[in-house]
């Protein structure tokens, strides 16, 4: 895999090796053009008038001496060319960490951030160059990113009190205000304030899944999923829990949803007197499967879906369930998969990462 490093330090090397390697070439054909001018032959020098001799002309190098100098020489500069290509490359290597070392720390952070940890910053010091202008923008995208989760979050509590609250006065002034002698009355307006509360409180439960966790902490999972299924209302469907002891990093609440999201679907679309197991594995696969009606493959794209249904009416829920599973999965980090089973019924698995 050529990364970006190698292509950079390939690049170091080649330019590099070609700058040396054209220094060589011009040194040697130097060299050997100035030995093939002292192999010419020198004519012998006249006698001064009145005076001495004039000295012997210098010697005069051989031609195979001279051959044998610049293949000498050739032979030297194939070698340096080869050791200085393995250090140029270790060279290069290396610089090219050094440079790149700003990006891998971008890259690290922007790996490591969710929206529990949007306060990290990448800070990065040293001059004022691309390198430092591109985490500088990352980071100001980050703190624009956190006070607009702060903002939502701030939102979700304030709908979760405001929404909640008259529901509650419009629940008490209709189980006080209204007589005895319009009951069926009554039990619709009951029935549909309880509807809206539910509703409500799978929006608020989503939502507050889609924005992660803000503080996680280890929890034993099998006790959470042995309280949940103990908690739910079975009906007629024999349900059954094995559950190996197993530690998650998460919350505790929004744990307990999903599973009771998760049985509880086991169990509301079932077949009478069927029947559901909920197991849970020591390495983090929650396992829920039961019978009941078939499930077109088609529509499996629907189940984690928000406000569909398959095989419901619009007073039988909301259509949140299986999406609020997902939701919570996900701030989790664990992955959810659907399957049909033979003869009727779904196999839901979340697979939650191990906790190290």
């Amino acid at each position: 895999m050529r990364t970006f490093r190698v292509r950079l330090a390939l690049t170091y090397t080649g330019l590099f090796l070609v700058t040396a390697a054209m220094l060589l070439v011009s040194v040697n054909l130097s060299l050997h053009h100035r030995l093939r001018l002292e192999t010419r032959p020198l004519a012998p020098a006249a006698p001064l008038a009145g005076g001495p001799l004039a000295p012997p002309p210098a010697p005069v190098l051989r031609p195979r001496l001279v051959e044998e100098v610049v293949t000498y020489q050739w032979e030297v500069a194939g070698v340096a060319i080869a050791v200085m290509t393995v250090v140029s490359l270790a060279v290069g290597w290396f610089f090219a960490g050094r440079v790149l070392r700003p990006v891998h720390r971008i890259t690290a952070t922007a790996r490591r951030l969710s929206l529990s940890n949007l306060h990290e910053r990448i800070a990065l010091t040293g001059p004022r160059d691309e390198l430092r202008e591109l985490a500088d923008t990352f980071d100001e995208m980050l703190a624009r990113l956190e006070r607009s989760v702060e903002g939502q979050r701030r939102f979700i509590a304030t709908a979760s009190h405001e929404l909640r609250t008259p529901l509650a006065v419009q629940r008490a002034a209709i189980e006080i205000g209204l007589p005895d002698d319009v009951g069926p009355v009554k039990g619709r307006l009951l029935a549909a304030n309880r509807r809206s509360e539910r509703l409500i409180d799978a929006l608020l439960t989503l939502a507050q899944a889609e924005h992660g966790i803000e503080a996680p902490e280890e929890v034993e999972l099998s006790e959470v999923v042995r309280l949940a299924v103990a908690e739910l209302d079975h009906g007629d469907v024999a349900v059954t829990v094995t559950a190996e002891p197993c530690t998650v990093l998460g919350d505790r609440t929004l744990l307990h949803r999903l599973v009771t999201n998760l049985a509880g679907n086991a169990v509301r679309h079932n077949v009478p007197g069927g029947t559901a197991r909920v197991t849970l594995t020591a390495d983090g696969v929650l396992r829920v499967v039961n019978t009941g009606p078939h499930v077109p493959p088609e529509r499996f794209g629907d189940l984690f879906a928000p406000f569909r249904r398959i095989g419901t009416t619009r007073t039988q829920g909301a259509g949140l369930g299986l999406s609020i599973a997902a939701a919570i999965a996900r701030a989790h980090g664990a992955r959810m998969e659907a399957r049909p089973r033979p003869g009727g019924g779904l196999e839901l698995v979340a697979r939650f990462p191990a906790v190290s």
